[in-house]
């Protein structure tokens, strides 16, 4: 993308001109939070050599990626509601400095210790940096094509996030994994002077307050919104579903009979592209009331998902069919969660999406432990059992809660026609 070509635009003059967003702009949006998710995630194909590397047993080595999730859950409670308060333009440049050092950090360290931290920093503002740029897009958008502009850049968020997956079996096999994050670090610097050149500066329109009444105020928001509750429990549980497949795949596929490379590991990714573009189109659904619709049958595809996981031993279509399930049921929930909870706080993105993606954090960490647990102990089956508890748990949580869901405009018209059958 040229910089010639991405606009410049002042976000406040978009909604007082009733102009849309531009389509280069949207899609520097989707790109760079593409590029800065996928630092989270790079480790999840790198496991086995990362355990083997620092002396980590393969049970314990899911805790790589809890660390990142533990750093992910800190810059949603303390950096991410900053968005809300500061020119969102300098303090993701200030976060992407940081994260370069993080990644240079990782491809040299030789300690397991300061290889965990590392992890956790790359975590805490890879984090910051996607929340901040899907909030900064949700601000800067029209009220009325909110639904679609955030479902453009979170579909950038999860090709980010399975790509990394593909990017990083690559560069491992061809110079070995420590390149992954050193690699990266250079991606991060071109991507820091792009964003330089190109975004504005976006004074948030809240009111001004206190760094300890902002993040007080998403514990209000955390007790009293209750779509926030009910979409969260809902996120929580359907990304304890990806990394319960995601951690695991690693160990099935590079053992017998398999014995795949990295890259080919990696490559399963791309497989996941094709669900992640198809459920963008939920964030428009959501725009006309379908939220309850894509949800409920968005869960009922995530647990047909884990039927063709378990034949996986059968025939590698099987996989390739549960990828695609996966990523499209689980991106096209999390597309309308964000609708819905963007709708009901137009002035306080930032930490609206810092509490939603708390429980995001929340259940990938947590899955990550239990598959790598689960695996060790059961294999592969106990693993597809897991996956497949936790998303009925997840179905039966929606259906119980659709009641008690508040008419907003994203789910009314779901919510009204499930309720007259």
């Amino acid at each position: 993308m040229a910089l010639d070509q991405v606009p410049r635009p002042d976000p406040a003059a978009l909604e007082t001109t009733g102009k849309r967003m531009p389509g280069a702009l949207v899609r520097l949006f989707a790109c760079a939070s593409g590029l800065s998710v996928a630092n989270v995630y790079y480790a999840q194909p790198l496991l086995d050599q990362l355990a083997t590397d620092f002396a980590i047993s393969h049970a314990r080595v899911g805790g790589v990626i809890t660390a990142t999730q533990i750093g992910s859950v800190l810059a949603l409670l303390l950096i991410v509601p900053l968005g809300d308060q500061l020119d969102r333009r300098r303090l993701m440049l200030a976060q992407l400095a940081v994260l370069i050092a993080g990644l240079v950090c990782v491809g040299l360290t030789r300690s397991p210790a300061v290889m965990f931290c590392a992890m956790l920093a790359i975590g805490l503002l890879g984090t910051a940096m996607t929340q901040g740029l899907i909030a900064y897009a949700a601000t800067a958008c029209l009220p009325q094509e909110r639904g679609r502009v955030v479902g453009s850049v979170q579909g950038g968020v999860v090709i980010g996030l399975l790509l990394s997956r593909l990017a990083a079996g690559l560069i491992s096999d061809l110079a070995g994994w420590r390149w992954v994050y050193l690699g990266s670090s250079l991606a991060m610097l071109a991507l820091g002077v792009i964003l330089w050149r190109v975004l504005p500066a976006q004074r948030p329109r809240a009111l001004t307050m206190s760094y300890p009444g902002l993040v007080r105020s998403m514990f209000t928001l955390l007790i009293q919104d209750r779509v926030l509750q009910i979409r969260g429990v809902i996120a929580l549980l359907i990304f304890a579903v990806l990394s319960i497949f995601w951690s695991a795949l690693v160990f099935l596929l590079i053992s017998p009979p398999y014995g795949y490379s990295h890259t080919t590991i990696g490559t399963f990714g791309l497989v996941g592209v094709v669900g992640a573009l198809a459920a963008a189109r939920a964030g428009a659904w959501a725009d006309k009331g379908l939220g309850q619709w894509t949800s409920g049958l968005s869960l009922g595809l995530l647990i047909l998902a884990w039927l063709a996981l378990w034949f996986t031993r059968s025939s590698m279509v099987w996989l390739i069919v549960g990828v695609v399930l996966l990523d499209l049921s689980a991106q096209a929930i999390h597309v309308t969660n964000q609708s819905m909870i963007f709708s009901a706080h137009p002035d306080s993105h930032s930490r609206v999406v810092g509490c939603y993606m708390l429980f995001y954090a929340t259940g990938s960490g947590l899955g990550a432990l239990a598959s790598t647990s689960v695996y060790a102990t059961s294999g592969w089956s106990g693993v597809c059992l897991l996956g497949a508890a936790v998303s009925v748990l997840a179905l039966g949580f929606w259906a119980g809660t659709l009641r008690q869901m508040p008419d907003s405009p994203a789910c009314v018209a779901g919510k009204s026609a499930t309720s007259s059958h």
